[in-house]
């Protein structure tokens, strides 16, 4: 996987020793991850090459001593296939991605095909594999092996229609060291490449990969093959075209050595499953490593000992050594870190291959065990348990989170007890403040939930929208217990739903666990406020009683939003009636969840009642009856302020408490936020901005600006802003909004009428005189606009135009000045506030050096926001919503790609946000119902075509594969007549469901996994 490992293990951190404790190495296969995953590939050797076109295969890496393998490599390529993959979601220790690796077929006449345990994965997986003559076909799991990293995928051999597939046999005994062995696999992505080796080594420990999964209790060959990204699973063949190895993983760090592992383990399981036989497992919950003699000497190893083992092995040099046992498990309190492991049932044992063996025939009985520790003979009897036991192959989504119990994996990694409720998938309600995995569940409404089981029980009590409290650890740091209060969502994503892995389909089976409770009836509650100390005024100290938390929780990415939670400090204008006013970079759009708490003790729902489509706030409201505290309204002033005024100001720190202090305005100027063209969200335009010199400005999100008596003069607001290149974090920036601009859309709010505004379809930009005179603006204007505003000398330039559906053919152009609206000189943004109350303005403009009088057309802006979104095959459409429009010159289609998530067909086949889809399988798609009605005609685990266009005007032919099993189509349409305001319809072959899924996992996908 290529994935470069932080740390081996959190209890066990040590210097490296040996060449078996260097820097972790890497998986080769051949990840698609996001910018934020640790990720490195490993880069190609060099290689001198000879003509081998006619061996039907990119034969890519290979060295020129190929002649001698001609007819091998020939025999061997038609065996090993190509595999593209999606782990769907997170699960133990795989996230979802999307990736491709290698396999080979051992088994031609049943389908099977060898690969890693990582390319498998633990979780579901959806994949197929392409074959050396680009014939394709599915593949599904039917093993994955506990511990050692290989696994066993199947297709079916009639398929297969142009192409004699043999299939490569397993023979583990050829490898020995200084055997010049190929590596024929999809190395770098490329289809087929062969790499040439040496084994060097084959009593290598396994390799460690940090904090994913990592194979253990078994040796490994090592040899220079320098494979990189994508050959995992390649089969490691010698001259007479067997396979004697399974390339896993290598080093990238100059080292150019690979890792393969032997295939004896995957021989037994390939001819057990053949039989139709269970693959017993077996182990005692401890890891050994292979130690050489003078290590194991000063662990205490009498001469009396070594002298017997290299008598019974004399060419052995190592031994088996304890390095973790794990509490509660059966090892515990019997074998001891740094015991050496001398007998099995009363036989020498220096070999991981003869203890397996040993293992793996013995599940659910006592074997004996003869240890040396510190040089004293200790006899202990164990009893053997079942590996597929502490391996889960099930997990449960709740309230947006995956859970499962804690596998043997991650027990290992860490050093603790197989048990415990891990959360695979922290998303929607469970999701925490580190974005880290490997938390462990340990109490869910003062409830333990040692195991799946009960947690799902205790999962059932609660109602919807409930509070309660939940304490978690994570496995690095065992000896905090954090504790959180977790709002559960069971209205987005209502079902409670087991996923059971099924090896027989390939598929992993859902079911539902039950409804919710419906939530309990909220009741008015009391709580009083903080008093501000040496406020200057009694009216400033009066804002606190104003002032409110409010948070937001979005289920679904639209409109480009980066986040699927935001919170911030909401200012109450209307207490009789609940309104508050919050920045919208905290509250872009309707489709979410908002929670108001009130006094920091008082916790109400809200909903949303206006989105002002260009200054960035949005007004939401809660019920006033069941609030008992002293909430007043803010008292906002219609007067603006001015550049160097005195003024107070009064807001939220960065840990949620009041600060205050008197300040100055700095300057009053019109926003210029960039735009974000890879990703167009809501930014706020046409509007001026207000600093101050205080430091409060730069270090609170939120808060107001106050007259001497309490009167709010200013909001002072978070403002959201492009992605920079260099962090690739998104720009904020805190900015005052005039109160007076408010007014005019609080008056009619409060009066229980939406404010229908229109607005000028144009981004406007400041310019100076002389930028104006050179753009032809006479010395007559130029003197209208130093009488009419001394204070800024200052013109206003079209920058860009928003695209309207049925244009206006008297519409402003990108760079017309702006000189009148309505008779009036426009020198300051807020002269063309005018705009929202008429639906033609009288211009006069200059373009193109010419003076001219236009009826300017306003857009109504009642219908700027999305209210109607589709889920398909793991991306989120819907209409471009505005801050498309305003930076695009043209719509290629009502279809736009908003998001997409990890590890879906979206994503494997490259359907990008910012992406038009124009048409389906040959016919037009204009708009969302088209598009609905077309994908629904495919059938599902088919093959069709989406004719897309990119954001920069590029057309280009997607092919890709729908998934209905775990990415079912969806449509979520704004619905005032529902509880949460929207309705949500389910397709699912040629059935429709109102409201919930009844089948897949991604039933919502959590905004925050989604790009």
């Amino acid at each position: 996987m290529n994935v470069t490992g932080r740390a081996t293990r959190a209890s066990k951190r040590k210097a490296p020793s040996s060449p078996d404790q260097a820097p972790p190495p890497k998986r080769a296969v051949n990840g698609n991850r996001s910018e934020d995953d640790d990720i490195e590939y490993v880069h190609d050797a060099e290689y001198e090459y000879e003509d081998v076109s006619d061996l039907g295969a990119d034969l890519i890496g290979t060295p020129v001593s190929l002649g001698e393998w001609r007819d091998t490599i020939k025999d061997v390529v038609r065996s090993v296939v190509s595999i593209r993959f999606c782990q769907t979601c997170s699960f133990d220790t795989d996230p979802a991605l999307t990736s491709e690796a290698t396999g080979f077929v051992v088994d031609a006449e049943r389908g099977y095909i060898m690969t890693n345990r990582h390319v498998v994965g633990a979780g579901p997986f959806w994949g197929h594999c392409v074959f050396d003559n680009h014939e394709e076909v599915d593949c599904y799991p039917v093993y994955r092996d506990p511990v050692h990293d290989f696994g066993i995928l199947r297709y079916d051999p009639k398929a297969i229609k142009y192409m004699i597939v043999d299939g490569l046999e397993l023979r583990p005994e050829q490898a020995q060291v200084g055997v010049e062995i190929r590596v024929v696999g999809n190395d770098a992505g490329e289809k087929l490449s062969i790499l040439s080796g040496v084994i060097s080594r084959l009593d290598r420990n396994a390799p460690e990969y940090g904090d994913g999964y990592s194979d253990f209790n078994t040796c490994y060959y090592q040899a220079n093959a320098a494979a990189s990204g994508g050959s995992s699973g390649s089969p490691v063949v010698s001259k007479d075209g067997a396979a004697i190895a399974l390339q896993a993983g290598g080093r990238s760090d100059g080292a150019s050595t690979d890792y393969f592992l032997p295939l004896d383990r995957p021989l037994r399981a390939l001819k057990c499953i053949q039989e139709g036989k269970p693959v017993e497992r077996g182990d005692i919950q401890c890891q050994f490593l292979l130690k050489p003699f003078d290590e194991c000497r000063r662990l205490g190893l009498t001469a009396e000992w070594e002298a017997a083992i290299r008598e019974e092995f004399p060419t052995e040099t190592v031994m088996l050594v304890a390095e973790i046992i794990l509490p509660k498990g059966p090892s515990h309190k019997k074998i001891q870190e740094g015991d050496l492991l001398m007998k099995v049932n009363d036989q020498l044992i220096t070999q991981f291959l003869r203890l397996d063996d040993i293992l793996d025939s013995n599940v659910g009985k006592t074997i004996k065990l003869l240890l040396n520790r510190g040089g004293e003979d200790v006899e202990v009897e164990i009893e053997v348990g079942d590996l597929h036991v502490i391996t889960p192959d099930r997990f449960v989504t709740v309230a947006g989170g995956s859970f499962h119990n804690l596998s043997y994996q991650q027990a290992r990694l860490y050093g603790v007890a197989v048990q415990g409720v891990y959360v695979c998938e922290a998303a929607g309600s469970f999701r925490f403040d580190s974005p880290d995995n490997g938390w462990i569940v340990q109490t869910i409404d003062h409830k333990p939930v040692p195991d799946l089981e009960t947690f799902v029980q205790v999962m059932k009590a609660i109602p919807d929208k409930a509070r309660i409290v939940m304490t978690f650890k994570h496995l690095r740091d065992l000896h905090t217990l954090n504790t959180t209060i977790v709002y559960i969502d069971r209205h987005w994503s209502a079902k409670m739903k087991l996923a059971v892995r099924n090896d027989n389909t390939g598929l992993w089976d859902f079911s539902d666990l039950g409804d919710p409770l419906p939530p309990v009836p909220p009741k008015r509650r009391s709580a009083g406020f903080i008093e501000l100390d040496h406020v200057p005024d009694p009216g400033i100290g009066d804002l606190v009683h104003s002032f409110v938390h409010v948070n937001c929780a979005m289920p679904l990415k639209l409109d480009g939003f980066p986040k699927s939670r935001r919170g911030g400090m909401g200012l109450v204008i209307d207490a009789d009636k609940g309104l508050v006013l919050i920045s919208r970079a905290i509250v872009p759009y309707d489709l979410c969840d908002i929670t108001i708490t009130i006094a920091d003790a008082i916790i109400v729902e809200g909903k949303v009642v206006f989105l002002h489509p260009l200054q960035n706030y949005t007004i939401v409201q809660y019920d006033p009856s069941l609030v008992d505290a002293d909430v007043k309204s803010a008292r906002l002033s219609d007067q603006e302020l001015k550049q160097g005024e005195k003024t107070y100001f009064v807001g939220h720190n960065r840990i949620g408490r009041v600060v205050h202090g008197s300040t100055t305005v700095t300057e009053i100027t019109a926003v210029a936020i960039p735009a974000n063209s890879a990703a167009p969200r809501y930014r706020a335009i046409n509007v001026d901005a207000i600093t101050i010199d205080s430091n409060l400005g730069s270090t609170c999100s939120s808060g107001v600006l106050t007259s001497p008596d309490g009167k709010v003069q200013a909001l002072w607001l978070l403002y959201l802003g492009e992605r920079s290149p260099c962090s690739q974090r998104d720009e904020e920036y805190y900015l005052g909004l005039s109160t007076k601009t408010l007014l005019p859309v609080l008056s009619a709010v409060q009066k229980g009428e939406t404010p229908s505004l229109r607005i000028l379809s144009v981004e406007l930009r400041a310019i100076a005189m002389s930028q104006a005179t050179v753009m032809g603006v006479s010395d007559e204007w130029i003197s209208k606009v130093r009488e009419t505003n001394p204070s800024h000398h200052q013109l206003f330039m079209v920058s860009k135009r928003t695209f309207e559906r049925g244009d206006h053919p008297a519409s402003l152009l990108e760079g017309d000045i702006v000189l009148t609206l309505n008779g009036n000189i426009c020198t300051t943004i807020s002269d063309f506030d005018t705009m929202y109350s008429n639906e033609l303005l009288d211009a006069t403009i200059v373009r193109q050096c010419q003076e001219i009088q236009l009826s300017v057309p306003t857009v109504k802006a009642d219908d700027l926001e999305t209210d109607h979104a589709v889920s398909f095959c793991g991306a989120i459409f819907h209409r471009p919503h505005q801050a498309v429009r305003q930076q695009i010159s043209m719509l290629h289609s009502e279809v736009y790609v908003s998001s997409r998530v990890r590890g879906s067909p979206a994503y494997q086949y490259g359907v990008a946000p910012t992406n038009f889809i124009t048409a389906v399988n040959g016919t037009p798609t204009p708009d969302l119902e088209s598009f609905i009605r077309e994908t629904r005609k495919i059938p599902d685990n088919t093959y069709f075509r989406m004719k897309a266009v990119t954001f920069d005007s590029v057309p280009w032919m997607i092919t890709m594969k729908k998934n209905d099993h775990y990415f079912p189509t969806m449509e979520w349409i704004k619905d005032n007549n529902e509880v949460c305001g929207w309705r949500r319809v389910t397709y699912e072959g040629k059935d429709v469901f109102e409201g919930e899924a009844t089948d897949g996992v991604l039933t919502i996908p959590d905004a925050s996994d989604m790009e």
